[in-house]
């Protein structure tokens, strides 16, 4: 078992779909790049079918690691000149929407896990049902 994390960071691999093919909760003092590298080994099979991976300015340090390690290239999409406050950037905004309807869960409304195993399965759950309800829909 792991131990208890007091303040989570989520740390997602989201398509250009929404879907959720990787997720992994990690205490929140660790760094977004070395969360990153903790989260993507774990899908090196599906980190072959793609071209690139976008990320934010957070995960600047991943970007010669994912090269060198796992042959993905990995693109940092940086704030557009004279932007304030929250501003969707292009190609980033899948994941603020995927965080966004996630949040819409009850379950992780609010950090209710104890362990980061199960927080983790919260969020593929949710990821599974929110795919289903729109697979329903379009039925």
């Amino acid at each position: 078992m792991g131990k208890k994390i007091c303040g989570r960071k989520r740390h997602v691999l989201v398509d250009t779909l929404g879907n959720l093919p990787g997720v992994r909760v990690l205490p929140a003092d660790i760094a977004d790049a070395a969360g990153a590298r903790a989260l993507l080994p774990e899908l090196q099979t599906w980190l072959g079918r793609l071209e690139r991976l976008w990320a934010d300015g957070a995960y600047q340090g991943l970007v010669e690691w994912a090269r060198e390690e796992l042959g993905v290239v990995v693109e940092i999409v940086s704030k557009l000149a004279g932007q304030e406050g929250f501003v969707p950037l292009p190609k980033r905004w899948r994941v603020e929407q995927t965080f966004g309807c996630l949040g819409r869960n009850r379950r992780l409304a609010r950090d209710y896990e104890f362990w980061p195993e199960n927080a983790e399965s919260a969020l593929y759950i949710a990821s599974i049902h929110r795919s289903l309800k729109r697979l329903t829909a379009a039925a």
